[in-house]
């Protein structure tokens, strides 16, 4: 018989411990498909986190933004 848990009216689930134990790991990734959610172990939290990760900006490119940013402002103070 597969295992069952139930859902509290705070949303929490308890898993079973043969559950926890096949996960091999405290942190899981939740997966909806359909009408079903498929757990799945997060052996690294950073792993967990990589699709949200923005890459890194060209650093040269934001120097020469805030450098025309900041003489644009120093040059309509000094026309006004």
């Amino acid at each position: 018989m597969a295992p069952t848990a139930t859902i509290t009216a705070k949303g929490q689930i308890t898993l079973p411990k043969r559950v926890r134990n096949a996960l091999g790991s405290r942190i899981v990734r939740l997966e909806i498909q359909g009408h079903t959610v498929l757990l799945a172990p997060v052996h690294s939290v950073a792993g967990s986190l990589h699709r949200y990760v923005k890459p890194a900006p060209d650093l040269h490119a934001v120097r020469e933004a805030v450098w025309r940013e900041v003489a644009r402002d120093k040059g309509s103070r000094r026309l006004s």
